[in-house]
């Protein structure tokens, strides 16, 4: 699944056009690495969002095309932030 889409799915952004904005702006890493909207999120992968004042760290747990409001966070566990 691409990040951006991950990003919205999971409900960790609103919208795939901020992800995207985010993506290109550098502000999200995968693993230490800034990456790309188009990245292939893979289970493990360690997701670094600099949005606002405060930095969220998560971890992939999971990997669904549709999620509920309710079983978004089943997608990620938060490290830090």
């Amino acid at each position: 699944m691409r990040l951006d889409k991950y990003l919205k799915v999971s409900r960790i952004i609103k919208r795939r056009t901020v992800a995207n904005e985010a993506c290109d702006a550098q502000r999200v890493l995968v693993n230490g690495k800034a990456a790309r909207a188009s990245y292939e999120v893979k289970l493990g992968d360690r997701i670094e969002i600099n949005l606002g004042q405060r930095p969220l760290t998560i971890q992939v747990t999971g990997l669904s095309e549709v999620t509920t409001k309710d079983n978004a966070s089943q997608n990620y566990t938060i490290l830090e932030g």
